[in-house]
């Protein structure tokens, strides 16, 4: 949540090249329409924004019971206005200017301490999985699932609304090393699609032409 474009850009480029699904939003109230619709694991938030700034976007976050891990970014570089920052609800700040790489380690930093017990429940609209027995359902009906379609669908549904790209798909279920020369990920992808889609016109995992695939709500 950037609004300066150039530094906004950057940084959504370079966190997609971390391995990151990325949304980006220029305004506070678009940041919290975007936290509203997308599952998020962290929100990066510059304190300067339009509308409303980055202090009255945290304190409707977190008195609307939004948890997820928030980074201020902020050019005020005074203590008070960082210690505010830390009492309105953020869980670390970065003051600018400041290397890209430090920003990637605070991230990664916050991302473990959140994750340390993950969600033992996934849903996205009619989808239900329970990660502890691995069921599948969708609207109540069980859908049977190979390991690998599990392991897929779980990923893009913490990233639903967001593109996942082929990438991303591979090293999370086949470790690194992807060349992008074999198209087992679009297999599976299909076998999803009939599975949970089934004869309706409209697919949910949706394909966004040279970037990947989107799950939607519904």
């Amino acid at each position: 949540m950037e609004d300066d474009k150039l530094l906004g850009k950057s940084l959504e480029r370079g966190l997609g090249e971390a391995g990151h699904a990325c949304t980006w939003v220029r305004g506070g109230e678009q940041a919290l329409v975007a936290v509203r619709q997308c599952k998020l694991d962290a929100i990066v938030l510059d304190l300067m924004l339009p509308d409303l700034d980055g202090f009255q976007v945290l304190r409707a976050l977190r008195a609307s019971g939004v948890r997820t891990p928030v980074l201020i970014l902020t050019a005020l570089g005074s203590v008070d206005d960082r210690v505010k920052g830390l009492d309105e609800g953020a869980d670390d700040y970065l003051v600018k200017p400041f290397a890209f790489a430090e920003l990637l380690a605070r991230l990664h930093a916050l991302l473990r301490r959140s994750a340390a017990r993950p969600a033992m429940l996934q849903e996205v609209g009619n989808l239900r999985l329970d990660l502890g027995t691995r069921k599948a359902t969708q609207d109540g009906r069980t859908v049977d699932l190979s390991p690998t379609e599990f392991s897929i669908l779980e990923f893009m549904m913490r990233h639903s609304g967001q593109v996942v790209t082929r990438n991303m798909l591979h090293e999370h279920i086949w470790g690194d090393g992807w060349d992008g020369t074999t198209n087992v990920v679009d297999v599976h992808i299909n076998h999803l699609r009939r599975k949970i889609d089934g004869k309706l016109a409209r697919t949910r995992i949706q394909t966004v032409r040279g970037q990947g695939y989107v799950l939607r709500p519904d």
